[in-house]
């Protein structure tokens, strides 16, 4: 059914969740995963007063060290459950643009992702990575909660 899956994740405890869900399934199938962190461009993150304190040198640092260490526990999960899996991070992207863009070119047939379940103005305000992956999709999409 499905022979290469893309697991996107933060880090966070929920999409811990969809890693495992996504290396479950990839075992299950003897399907190969790719597991993506995805990191934002600094003028995205750094307004103003903020990138005079933090320069883009020291964002760059951080966002890898960070990407890094979130990539190798998913490795390091994956190797334990006999699973092929490559880790990639994605720099200087919006994270929907960067998996569904990452999902394309690497031959992905599903994404799986977390959700990370905004409610009211604040997803009004900060919109839904997971949405917006749902809406741009050409793939299929797993979202875990």
């Amino acid at each position: 059914m499905f022979k290469h899956i893309l697991i996107a994740t933060d880090g966070s405890e929920l999409a811990q969740k969809a890693v495992a869900q996504g290396l479950e399934i990839a075992k299950g199938l003897s399907a190969k995963v790719t597991a993506i962190n995805v990191t934002e461009p600094w003028v995205a993150v750094a307004p103003g007063e903020v990138a005079m304190a933090f320069p883009i040198k020291e964002y760059d640092e951080s966002v890898a060290a960070n990407a890094a260490q979130i990539l190798t526990a998913v490795a390091d999960t994956a190797k334990a459950a006999a699973v092929d899996c490559t880790t990639l991070h994605v720099k200087d992207q919006f994270p929907a643009e960067g998996i569904v863009e990452t999902a394309e070119k690497h031959g992905c047939d599903l994404i799986v992702m977390a959700s990370h379940g905004r409610r009211g103005l604040m997803r009004f305000l900060l919109g839904s990575q997971a949405i917006k992956v749902l809406t741009h999709s050409t793939i299929p999409v797993l979202i875990c909660r």
